[in-house]
């Protein structure tokens, strides 16, 4: 994912935005999803370029999203600052969760 946002010319700061959200979501799927996987988009839209990540997994979903992306919200020992942490460090954030069923988890970043 770095590879792809420097080959995209992303700044510094926008590839450890990006690297950091991903990390942070990577862990929640792990922790959170019993795992699931990623995939990485390169985007084009006229003169702008960007990427988008997906992040699938099969575990037991989010009961309750708003609280989730609540800062201080935590089901397990962090400091609940995963998800609308991750939220604010992209251009677009989406989640789509079903309970029993698994989480999706999208978000993109611009240059």
């Amino acid at each position: 994912m770095r590879q792809s946002s420097i080959g995209l010319r992303f700044s510094l700061v926008d590839q450890t935005k990006l690297v950091t959200a991903a990390s942070e979501l990577a862990r929640n799927a792990l922790d959170h999803g019993k795992g699931g996987e990623m995939t990485i988009e390169e985007l084009a839209n006229g003169s702008r370029t960007g990427i988008r990540l997906t992040f699938e997994d099969q575990g037991p979903g989010i009961p309750d999203i708003e609280k989730a992306l609540t800062d201080g919200f935590t089901t397990g020992s962090g400091m609940g600052l995963g998800l609308g942490g991750s939220k604010r460090l992209v251009n677009e954030f989406s989640i789509e969760s079903e309970l029993g069923k698994g989480t999706r988890i999208t978000v993109a970043r611009w240059r």
